[in-house]
């Protein structure tokens, strides 16, 4: 079955304070239906870290080569894999880019990349670029922050209140380029005609509430939204590069007859990573007497029951 028509547009901008723009977007939509089939429609935001031109270079360099090697891999229709396995080619070849250029600054990039294919958007992410999917009035955040001050909130050592004030908030725990094989999330969504994928940088969710972005998209056409956002996020500041990519699966959510609002499912989510070593859990030392006090109780009471059974049969 052929997707409904797709349509997106994007947005880059190197912000207030930045004198150059590190972040890159990288697109393959396909002209014709056999291209559609081999390959769906892929988008490509990516956010360089490393400064001067590394970071320019990282994220151009890393999103053309996903887009390489995605394409060279036509024929498989495990789109998923396949994202990830381009991401993780891209990984490589930039790891390689940066020691032939003997250059001791760090080069790599955040990246979140989908394919739209059947129906399905498959999103790959490292870093803390995200991947938002709107539907009937609902914003839902895809992706997972791989970041510091995420993982601390999820462990619960911060608070919102104190995350929004972390003087770390912008240190990442992984990216492309950043080691031999980074862990890469993999996230598989259902579109459904009307919905809307988002894909931005962190420059944009710095300075724009996630309230904003869904008034912003299901308002108005991808175009005309995507300006609105990044000129919303320089109004007030525009402290790092702001990139905001829009794709619209079937018709706009504004030209469908009006329906009660509710929440999006929520994604599957897989983690491409090393799987986890198996850790050995000591048994608290409260519990050993617990459970010998237990066993002898158990034994006593089967010696008696043995006993009666005995003396019934002897009778």
């Amino acid at each position: 079955m052929d997707d409904p028509s797709i349509s997106a547009a994007w947005r880059t901008d190197s912000g207030l304070v930045r004198s150059h723009n590190e972040d890159f977007v990288a697109v393959y939509e396909p002209d014709d239906p056999d291209d559609r089939r081999r390959h769906g429609y892929l988008y490509i935001v990516a956010d360089g870290v490393g400064g001067a031109d590394a970071g320019e270079v990282a994220s151009q360099y890393a999103s053309e080569q996903t887009r390489h090697h995605y394409l060279a891999g036509a024929g498989r229709t495990d789109w998923g894999a396949r994202l990830i396995d381009a991401m993780q080619g891209a990984n490589t070849d930039l790891r390689r880019l940066a020691a032939e250029r003997n250059d001791s600054r760090r080069m790599a990039t955040t990246m979140v990349a989908a394919v739209i294919q059947d129906g399905h958007a498959y999103v790959g992410n490292v870093g803390d670029s995200r991947a938002y999917q709107y539907r009937e009035g609902w914003l839902e955040q895809i992706s997972r922050d791989q970041s510091l001050v995420a993982r601390l909130l999820e462990e619960g050592a911060l608070t919102a209140e104190e995350a929004a004030n972390y003087p770390y908030k912008n240190v990442i725990l992984y990216s492309i380029g950043s080691e031999k094989r980074p862990p890469i999330d993999l996230y598989e969504i259902a579109m459904e005609p009307g919905d809307l994928l988002i894909l931005c940088s962190d420059g944009l969710t710095r300075h724009v509430e996630d309230s904003e972005i869904a008034d912003a998209v299901g308002r108005q056409l991808p175009e005309a939204a995507a300006a609105a956002l990044v000129d919303l996020a320089r109004q007030r500041g525009g402290e790092d590069n702001i990139t905001v990519a829009i794709i619209q699966h079937g018709p706009h959510p504004s030209e469908l007859p009006e329906q009660p609002t509710q929440p999006i499912t929520v994604p599957r989510v897989a983690v491409v990573q090393p799987a986890p070593q198996p850790v050995a859990v000591e048994q608290p030392r409260g519990l050993w007497g617990l459970t010998a006090a237990l066993t002898v109780v158990m034994v006593v009471l089967i010696f008696l029951l043995w006993f009666v059974i005995q003396q019934a049969t002897a009778i």
